[in-house]
């Protein structure tokens, strides 16, 4: 038997090793407008649940799927405040941070996945370390894809999109201004009341992913979309920097190196998905309306006013810009 100062020295050895484990414990709280049950929150909670096992419960994390915290700038707010530490949020709502990670958000600036694959090769990291010095740590960023004008009537030109009440993210102002440049006054509307906007005829006309389409059932309120690919959509999964900073140094790699395959493999499969979403939009019977010629180069005349418009405006730095073009044309040259 132990005699009873062997005793409570075994328990207080006990104690100070559990609440050193406790102290070394963080549960990292994340929000995302993904609906639960959608590939991005698997793989997400895949990745987080060997993170989980891999410390040994040192690093955990906890998701708010499907808007319930709100949009991405409540949830800025409430990571401002610690009420959460991170998000998957699309890239826009970053832009306040740094405006370099607009790059891919210029108006018809590429004209393919494989042009887009070309640059993200050349300026993802260049956008990872903008936020990184911001504040945010990210790892890979999950492409979305393409956005494309879905409406319920058809819509080739400028002019016929002029013709109708098309929806924009509430308090995305960068948007409003692209939009301006088309000539066009878009109805702001939370992600969570654009389908009852359809459903009540307050907007025609969205302007989003094949994928994003289907999940959020969209599809069901449209009947055409417009063969061009307007602007290139990605997500980043955003830690706050001090939060991160928390963690051991051995358990930031583990983080790191797990979330950063989690994500690739989502930014792979969404690619995947879109391919089939269109598909899905087609047995759904929604058309897919080509413009001419003469309409494409009016499409790409304003797109251009637009992107430089960002660049005028201060929203998107000129060298990073510059960037971009000189990786097309160097792609474009050698296809």
């Amino acid at each position: 038997m132990f005699n009873k100062p062997i005793l409570k020295l075994f328990s207080f050895i006990l104690m100070i090793t559990v609440c050193s484990v406790s102290a070394q414990a963080l549960t990292i709280k994340i929000a995302t407008i993904s609906p639960e049950g959608s590939m991005w929150m698997e793989k997400m909670r895949e990745g987080a649940s060997k993170v989980a096992r891999t410390t040994d419960n040192r690093v955990k994390f906890k998701f708010y799927p499907g808007g319930v915290m709100g949009n991405d700038k409540a949830v800025l707010r409430k990571i401002r405040i610690n009420q959460l530490q991170g998000g998957a949020l699309m890239s826009g709502s970053l832009s306040s941070f740094f405006p370099g990670n607009q790059i891919y958000a210029q108006p018809m600036k590429f004209k393919s996945q494989e042009e887009v694959d070309y640059v993200r090769r050349h300026m993802d990291e260049y956008i990872i370390k903008g936020l990184d010095d911001a504040g945010f740590v990210c790892f890979t960023l999950m492409g979305g894809g393409f956005a494309y004008i879905m409406s319920k009537s058809p819509v080739a030109s400028i002019a016929d999109l002029k013709a109708c009440k098309i929806w924009v993210p509430d308090n995305d102002t960068m948007t409003v201004d692209s939009m301006e440049c088309f000539g066009i006054s878009p109805f702001a509307l939370p992600l969570a009341d654009v389908r009852t906007g359809l459903q009540s005829g307050l907007i025609d006309t969205v302007g989003t992913s094949p994928v994003g389409a289907v999940v959020l059932q969209w599809h069901t309120e449209i009947k055409y979309m417009t063969n061009l690919p307007l602007l290139y959509l990605y997500a980043v999964f955003a830690i706050d920097k001090k939060t991160f900073n928390k963690i051991s140094p051995d358990d930031q790699k583990v983080v790191s190196e797990i979330m950063d395959r989690s994500l690739k493999e989502i930014d792979r499969l969404n690619r995947e998905d879109n391919i089939k979403a269109i598909d899905a939009l087609k047995k759904q019977g929604i058309k897919l309306i080509n413009p001419s010629k003469e309409q494409m180069d009016e499409w790409l005349a304003a797109a251009a006013i637009a992107s430089q418009k960002m660049i005028d405006d201060g929203n998107l730095p000129k060298n990073s810009a510059d960037k971009v073009d000189a990786l097309l044309e160097q792609y474009r040259k050698n296809q």
